[in-house]
């Protein structure tokens, strides 16, 4: 057993309001973890806490045997999706993740054109991203977080907006990724979801992570 993600003793107080409790637990490798609970729970603050884009007020957050914040600003080699995902709204989907690519340099064209197939959207289409419906936005969302073969993954409400046919294609193409030796993480309201997709569960209440499977 390997844990890639270990938090310890994480709390997060913004203006004096507790955001998250004392959160201590592991993410181990390879599996589908589900986080569950309301809106206003602590899921998306977590998720954000993990990836370094919010510092935790107190406490570790080690991804990878680094310390989040301390060893580096943000873990390499890890796809998300949290909250609405962001693009240029009159260019392209293609357009767009060739803009992401060339960030970095890993992938080519021909990365983020088979990508964008494997997620269900169509490379050839010319559609502004401004005109796509919720659910292409979605899939388009996971292609930008796979794009580049990352080992982990933060997937937020990631089958918000998709018909049931998305949904299922979501399901399977997730079930794949873990086949892959993925870790990923993945909030959702869906209890269908989390019973179908997740190997262990946690249950966000008030700030407070217990694990209720697993």
């Amino acid at each position: 057993m390997e844990n890639v993600i270990v938090l310890e003793n994480v709390c997060l107080t913004i203006k004096k309001h507790e955001i998250l409790k004392n959160i201590t637990h592991s993410f181990e490798k390879g599996k589908i973890h589900g986080l569950i609970g309301r809106n206003g729970s602590g899921k998306t603050m977590l998720m954000k806490c993990i990836c370094g884009f919010i510092k935790a007020t107190e406490g570790e957050i080690i991804v990878r045997d680094k310390k989040v914040g301390k060893d580096c600003d943000f873990p390499e080699n890890i796809g998300i999706i949290i909250e609405t995902p962001a693009f240029i709204p009159y260019y392209s989907g293609v357009k767009n993740l060739r803009l992401l690519a060339g960030l970095n340099g890993k992938i080519t064209k021909e990365d983020v054109l088979e990508t964008i197939q494997e997620v269900g959207l169509d490379p050839k289409l010319k559609l502004s991203v401004r005109k796509y419906s919720l659910g292409m936005r979605q899939r388009l969302g996971l292609a930008q977080a796979i794009m580049e073969n990352p080992d982990i993954l933060i997937l937020d409400e990631p089958m918000n907006g998709l018909d049931n046919d998305g949904v299922a294609d979501m399901r399977k193409y997730l079930l794949e990724l873990k086949k892959q030796g993925k870790t990923i993480i993945i909030a959702s309201h869906s209890a269908e979801d989390i019973e179908i997709l997740c190997d262990t569960v946690c249950e966000m209440d008030k700030g407070v992570l217990t694990q209720i499977k697993g």
